[in-house]
């Protein structure tokens, strides 16, 4: 298991900063800002031995140019990316060992096309996943349909529920928000709300997730249940006959909500 520390970057991104065995090195996820990884690093003596990037959106890449103009370290990334800066291109299916664990590589195009995961599998598991899964949420279909983002939340659901969610945005209270709208007699929605509700009083992070809770409280994973499904067909005024009808119908209130 990694050691994972949150990088807070613009308004609510988060650059994840991870360590292996070698405490002194760190690979970090999505730096779309070089500046406070320089700082992370400095006042913590570290030196980064990679980057991992799960998407081409600059605020999840604009720090790369920066952080790779002085350093010799790997750029991981989708094959089929627009961005530039990606050094090992990955596709579906692939594995890489990184900082003594192994990460095993997703597709998931849907946020964007050229979208992938890093799963880190053993003993307590952790999925950094960029924009596509947040905690009670998922991200816009800029690029991909609603069915390529059923089948991303069908695999995040097939992950074991103990399966820790680092996403890289703190969207959290607002996703919740609409979550209930969705499901406003939903407790494990309300219990969340106020957990998260005093982690960021505290001005801390509500992440991780974990893929148990997502299956409890995220509309977006619930696209089978009787109750999710009738507030989407009361929203749209008309009948949804699949779970891809269904999450397509709560993306588009989402995002209007």
């Amino acid at each position: 298991m990694y050691s994972v520390t949150p990088i807070p970057a613009f308004r609510d991104n988060y650059i994840w900063a991870l360590q292996g065995p070698n405490p002194d090195t760190v690979v970090v996820v999505d730096p779309g800002d070089a500046e406070p990884v320089e700082r992370y690093l400095k006042e913590n003596g570290l030196t980064l031995n990679a980057i991992l990037i799960t998407h081409h959106h600059a605020d999840h890449t604009g720090g790369v140019p920066e952080l790779t103009y002085s350093r010799d370290i790997p750029v991981y990334g989708p094959a089929n990316s627009p961005f530039n800066g990606i050094t090992h291109h990955l596709e579906d299916g692939d594995s890489i060992s990184i900082l003594g664990h192994v990460l095993e590589i997703k597709a998931v195009p849907a946020h964007t096309l050229d979208h992938i995961s890093y799963l880190q599998a053993q003993d307590q598991p952790q999925l950094f996943c960029g924009d596509t899964l947040f905690l009670a949420g998922c991200g816009r279909l800029f690029e991909g349909t609603a069915t390529q983002m059923h089948e991303a939340m069908e695999y995040f659901a097939s992950l074991p529920d103990a399966t820790l969610v680092y996403c890289t945005h703190e969207y959290s209270l607002s996703n919740l928000a609409f979550a209930q709208a969705v499901e406003p007699n939903n407790k494990e929605i309300a219990a969340t709300i106020d957990k998260c509700r005093a982690l960021r009083a505290q001005d801390t992070p509500t992440l991780p997730s974990a893929i148990a809770s997502e299956k409890m409280i995220n509309p977006f994973m619930r696209t089978s249940v009787q109750s999710v499904i009738e507030s989407a067909e009361r929203h749209t005024g008309s009948s949804l006959s699949t779970s891809v009808e269904v999450l397509s119908a709560l993306r588009e209130w989402k995002n209007q909500f």
